[in-house]
């Protein structure tokens, strides 16, 4: 039996070893596992992600991937989501449903329906029920089983299963051939790569929520599963959005792909933005029914939109007779040299100490007195605040909408009475969903968003976007996400139709990502279901859309 020289990297250390024909990954990984303090669920070889089940062919350059690196969550959940799967057809039946319809927290809001259209309403004792039969599966230790297919096959099977989502979406698949995985009879397709074996799988949680129940996966710590933590107002905004996806006919990738294909992109367009505008009218009514508001906070994380929603909604807000005032938190950062810095030595612009609080309330309480305030201005290019005569004094219908990452926090506006300020949170929250069991993650609608308008308005290439993107995540998850549910509304700026207009930006700066770069299998993962997706052009989107702070020709200053 041949042998093949491999090098196994972990951590900072490499060696050199020899691998007999048809060993597996998995076989080599169980020699280093000890060398990790998670799982090693996936490997690299040659730079290209491989599922353990994969033999070693020649001489090859082998990484692991574990439950904790980015691509192994994601593996993961996936496999978890396959395993609830198993377990929903032997408790309920083959013909029963399961509907993972969106992320909540540190998990998936799913619900499971009857093979007559009866929706199971969960409890307790359910649950335990599903959890045991779980269980058993990881002990049993079960192969998860990857094929290959005709697309049409594939399609050919969805539809005999009733599961006309994935039917749907491969129907718009390019490739002539898709993967299928099959755990112990229950065939499905994925967004991606797979655990080879259940016994994987062990770390999980199910926990019972408004009509179904939420599959809790760990977060930090990959061998522990945090209770729910999640906002009650986060939820029925989501469920809104599915509300309004039902009414457009549009809840997942291939119906989305179905409008287009008819002819129905610019009716889906028009219909979206009279919805969205309906929404922003209602907010602006909530805030003139209130006399004594005189500041509106805005936040969100990145790319939800925060400049155009601030300029769309001092519009409405001037229709309802208000005089609003837009006022950016970035005009109140501290001279640079005084910012804080992370342990890399780059200045932390998202701290609350990066601002100068104590200014802010100052100006604000001035102005609710009725005192005249000049405004600061931050000038970027010096990196200090400068003042150009912009002087303001608040009149009865005077308002300011103040838009700032810190605005939802009560340490930020700690001086100003409670009954003055509303407080709004706007994020990019998808209702689209790639099929019954592929929930799109909002995050990942947010940085084609800001693929897309960097390269525009600030020329960042995508990899450098996509390099940045890990800080912008823990920036959101330490200064913005924790305040969310102090927020009087929440906002919901996805768009069901914008990845079909963003795909056509997004793709040729993707494609210049070289093979050999770190954020090269990231870019690929995103090329790949940008695949799935039918293009739609931007000249029936009105200029005052969201969406145009990100593609441009947009009517406002963004």
């Amino acid at each position: 039996m041949s042998e093949y020289e491999i090098t196994v990297c972990h951590g900072e250390e490499c060696e050199e070893a020899l691998a007999a024909e048809g060993t597996t990954l998995a076989q080599l990984a169980m020699e280093y596992q000890d060398a990790y303090a998670d799982e090693i669920i996936l490997a690299k070889v040659n730079g290209k992600l491989r599922e353990l089940n994969k033999q070693i062919t020649g001489p090859c350059d082998v990484r692991f991937v574990t439950v904790a690196d980015r691509d192994g969550k994601r593996t993961y959940r996936r496999s978890v989501t396959l395993l609830l799967q198993k377990a929903v057809q032997l408790i309920y039946g083959s013909e029963s449903y399961l509907r993972v319809l969106h992320s909540l927290g540190q998990g998936y809001y799913c619900e499971i329906q009857l093979p007559g259209g009866e929706n199971v309403d969960m409890t307790d004792a359910g649950l335990e029920e599903i959890r045991v039969c779980m269980r058993t599966l990881v002990e049993r230790n079960l192969p998860i089983q990857k094929y290959s297919v005709k697309t049409e096959e594939a399609e050919r099977i969805f539809h005999e299963k009733g599961m006309h989502d994935k039917e749907r979406l491969l129907h718009y698949r390019r490739s002539s051939r898709v993967n299928l995985y099959n755990l112990d009879g229950v065939e499905d397709y994925f967004y991606g790569y797979m655990a080879h074996e259940t016994g994987k799988l062990g770390y999980y949680e199910l926990e019972c929520y408004e009509n179904g129940f939420v599959l809790l996966f760990p977060g930090t710590d990959t061998r522990n599963v945090e209770p729910l933590d999640t906002s009650n107002k986060l939820f029925h905004t989501l469920r809104k959005s599915r509300e309004w996806s039902r009414m457009l006919d549009v809840g997942t990738i291939g119906a989305l792909n179905d409008a287009i294909a008819s002819g129905r992109g610019q009716d889906l367009i028009l219909l979206q933005e009279a919805l969205m505008e309906e929404r922003i009218g209602s907010i602006a009514a909530q805030i003139a029914e209130r006399r004594h508001i005189k500041f509106v906070l805005i936040a969100g994380p990145s790319s939800s939109g925060k400049t155009s929603f601030a300029n769309r909604l001092s519009i409405q807000l001037i229709a309802k007779g208000l005089k609003p005032h837009p006022v950016s938190l970035d005009d109140y950062y501290t001279d640079r040299e005084k910012c804080p810095k992370n342990p890399d030595g780059s200045y932390d612009f998202e701290c609350l100490e990066a601002f100068d609080v104590k200014q802010f309330n100052q100006d604000m309480t001035k102005l609710l007195d009725g005192e005249s305030v000049e405004m600061p201005s931050f000038n970027f290019k010096t990196g200090k605040r400068e003042y150009r005569g912009n002087v303001l004094k608040l009149q009865e219908d005077d308002i300011l909408v103040i838009e700032g990452i810190q605005g939802l926090n009560e340490k930020l506006s700690y001086k100003l009475p409670a009954e003055s300020k509303f407080k709004i949170y706007i994020s990019a929250l998808t209702q689209l969903n790639i099929d019954e069991h592929n929930p799109l993650p909002t995050t990942d609608g947010r940085l084609i968003r800001r693929i897309v308008r960097d390269a525009r308005t600030r020329g960042t290439s995508a990899q450098n976007t996509i390099a940045m993107w890990p800080s912008v995540r823990r920036g959101e998850e330490q200064y913005i996400f924790p305040y969310q549910e102090g927020a009087d509304v929440m906002f919901n700026s996805a768009l069901v139709y914008e990845l079909a207009v963003l795909k056509v930006y997004a793709e040729p700066l993707l494609f210049q990502i070289p093979r050999d770069c770190p954020e090269y299998l990231e870019a690929k993962r995103l090329l790949k279901f940008l695949d799935y997706i039918l293009p739609l052009p931007t000249e029936g989107i009105s200029r005052n859309s969201l969406i145009r702070e990100f593609v441009g020709g947009s009517c406002f200053n963004v």
